[in-house]
């Protein structure tokens, strides 16, 4: 099995979320990555923002965690995604970032339109659908069948 610490972004502009797409897969994820072991996960996630659209991020707060787990190329996968909520100055939904990394591309979702776009892991529909800026989020797609 193999395992992903990873951290991801919420940036909303506009009651819009913005999300991540790898092109030629079947799902979107929300901005961010692994963390490096010693790697502070604020840090990780300010350094991935930067590398995928070229805007520095500031973290706003914790949102929770997420864990999830699928099987690709016929290995299991498990991640931990912690999740923070992110303010990029000057981004906005209309147009949306240009990606520096060739595989993926950014959008702009409304959250009824999530489940449309297959955020993955699947939680993080309803976490977002209702959103709670006061609330920590916890959630798990263990045991679900998804690809990546």
């Amino acid at each position: 099995m193999r395992f992903h610490y990873l951290v991801r972004g919420i940036v909303w502009a506009e009651g819009r979320v913005l999300v991540a797409h790898q092109k030629g897969a079947a799902n979107t994820f929300l901005p961010g990555g692994h963390i490096d072991l010693g790697e502070r996960a604020e840090s990780a996630l300010i350094r991935e923002i930067e590398e995928e659209i070229g805007h520095r991020a500031t973290v706003k707060r914790f949102v929770g965690a997420l864990e999830a787990e699928w099987t690709e190329d016929g290995e299991p996968q498990h991640e931990i995604n912690l999740l923070f909520e992110v303010v990029i100055p000057g981004l906005r939904p209309d147009p949306p970032p240009d990606s520096l990394e060739p595989h993926l591309e950014f959008f702009w979702v409304a959250p009824e339109d999530l489940a449309a776009r297959n955020l993955l892991p699947s939680p993080l529909i309803d976490c977002l659908r209702n959103w709670d800026p006061e609330r920590v989020f916890w959630g798990s797609a263990v045991g679900d069948d998804l690809t990546e």
